[in-house]
């Protein structure tokens, strides 16, 4: 299930994969690799029997280490006529989900990576990880990283991150709200299975309601919220999964979720 040879999607029980296959140039991004994670969101959304989407890069070098810069020019390169970027749409894309998902980081983690980091809902790391926004040093900014990571991580932390452009750890990363989780590389996969698996046995009506809740709410004042959830909340009281989850709660058993 490919789209190119730059991105990998397939279907492993209630996950989708999404994996980017160019561990010779460290998962660098470029337009195909851009294409083909959109694809894989895409084609997550459309299988209904899909709960989660997990985002990693092939190999244990490097999860994503950025722009590929071989090519400078075109990295960097924009029709003026478009007023928007594909990097950016992706992030646009990620946002609007209603899937949550899951970054696998095995490796290197850089630049336009921390982008993809920051668009997943959780994210699981091998300790010997290293992070960073390192585009000072080529006499560029991480503008659009900066529209996500400013609500993960606390400003100074950014600051720093971000006009020095010298990388840190893992152990940084979780400290500073990157990361859900950062254990040994052997134990990487196991993990990113134990936390698929506290998913999947969810209401997928009830993640799929409450992301696109929490995307809503996420600029709304405390008034304008709570005055829209009090309304979901009813909304979603009114699904056949809520009705499932009520009933098996009653009969003390397992739900059977309908995800409608």
């Amino acid at each position: 299930m490919t789209d190119n040879n730059s991105v990998i999607r397939e279907k492993r029980g209630a996950a989708f994969w999404i994996t980017i296959n160019r561990p010779e140039k460290r998962n660098a991004l470029n337009s195909d690799v851009i294409a083909g994670i959109a694809m894989g969101y895409r084609d997550a959304h459309d299988d209904k029997d899909v709960r989660v989407i997990v985002l990693t890069g092939a190999g244990d070098k490097a999860f994503c280490a950025g722009a590929d810069l071989q090519n400078s020019g075109a990295a960097f390169a924009m029709d003026f006529a478009r007023p928007n970027v594909d990097y950016a749409d992706l992030l646009r894309l990620s946002q609007n989900a209603t899937k949550p998902a899951i970054a696998r980081v095995g490796g290197v983690c850089m630049a336009g990576g921390m982008g993809l980091l920051c668009m997943t809902d959780m994210a699981v790391a091998a300790d010997n990880v290293i992070f960073g926004l390192p585009e000072v040093k080529v006499g560029v900014f991480p503008m659009q990283v900066m529209a996500l990571l400013q609500s993960i991580a606390p400003r100074r932390l950014i600051n720093e991150w971000a006009l020095t452009g010298e990388p840190f750890d893992a152990r940084t990363a979780q400290a500073a709200g990157l990361l859900n989780y950062v254990v040994p590389a052997a134990e990487l996969d196991s993990k990113i299975d134990w936390l698929i698996g506290r998913i999947a046995d969810k209401s997928p009506t009830a993640i799929r309601r409450g992301k696109y809740a929490m995307r809503a709410i996420a600029s709304m004042s405390f008034d304008e919220s709570i005055a829209y959830t009090e309304s979901q909340i009813a909304l979603l009281a009114m699904t056949e999964d809520a009705k499932e989850g009520l009933k098996a709660f009653g009969e003390k058993r397992k739900p059977s979720w309908p995800g409608k």
